[in-house]
């Protein structure tokens, strides 16, 4: 991953290098690193073996782990739950949790963010009794967002959007969801005021930022950092996908001119 943010450009990051982190059967990357809030934070993605498993652990910042292929039991304190495709768990600071593949055939692939740039965690104990649920119970503190009943909205002619953690979730810094655009689709270009990370996770994608152009796919991830005028296009022929993070707990952007993602006209000082 180049580091370039002292020159407040984008970063490209992609998914095939070696991981940031090896555990038995759990293999972490770390993809995107962005400012905002109190720490910053990071995404990645995790790959985890058929069958296997985290132990119980903490952090002091808040998790959010998104299921891109295969199926994982995560469990919150006791409280157990299946995750498939684009479920969304939100795990603030403190709360004892710990994930595995729900599988013995496949893999299973999750996008994660941490509100911190620094992740660790610290083991703790399971003296929890296991209960299997649907949704989180009144009062607990994780947020779970089931994919299929999440409400979707139009950005753009040809895309669908649905949000997926954010202020509403429990996640006051930072806010992310999932977006997928149909072939020759794409949104207007347009600056946000916080950085922001892209995670392509189906098919390829164009990312133009101030001129300059990235294509990106099978999970590579770009981070753009706030100000820099970008717009994401699917020119191939295939559904486009991406998860998206805003340091920010609600989504907003402003509309600029398409000559600032060509490069064609430079956005003033």
């Amino acid at each position: 991953m180049d580091d370039s943010s002292e020159k407040n450009l984008e970063i490209i990051t992609r998914a095939g290098g070696d991981p940031t982190l090896k555990l038995p059967g759990v293999e972490l990357r770390k993809l995107a690193v962005g400012r905002g809030g109190k720490e910053g934070f990071s995404t990645g993605t995790a790959t985890f073996a058929a069958g296997a498993a985290l132990p119980c652990h903490t952090h002091t910042f808040s998790e959010i782990i998104t299921v891109l292929d295969g199926e994982c039991r995560f469990i919150v304190e006791g409280r157990t739950y299946l995750l498939r495709r684009h479920d969304t768990m939100h795990v603030p600071p403190g709360v004892p949790h710990h994930g595995s593949n729900a599988r013995k055939d496949i893999p299973l692939l999750a996008h994660w963010t941490y509100t911190t740039t620094l992740p660790s965690l610290a083991k703790c104990e399971t003296p929890f009794q296991h209960r299997d649920l649907e949704v989180p119970p009144t009062g607990a503190p994780e947020q779970l967002v089931r994919f299929g009943k999440a409400e979707k909205y139009e950005l753009a002619a040809g895309t669908k959007f649905c949000d997926l953690f954010g202020a509403r979730t429990g996640c006051p810094d930072i806010c992310g969801g999932y977006g997928e655009f149909a072939p020759g689709t794409g949104l207007p270009c347009h600056t946000h005021e916080f950085d922001e990370s892209i995670n392509i996770i189906r098919g390829s994608a164009v990312c133009m930022v101030a001129g300059r152009r990235h294509e990106l796919t099978n999970c590579d991830t770009a981070m753009v950092p706030q100000g820099q005028p970008h717009r994401f296009l699917n020119e191939s022929r295939d559904t486009m996908a991406m998860i998206w993070v805003y340091a920010r707990g609600e989504a907003s952007r402003t509309i600029v001119d398409a000559a600032y993602c060509t490069g064609e006209r430079c956005m003033p000082c």
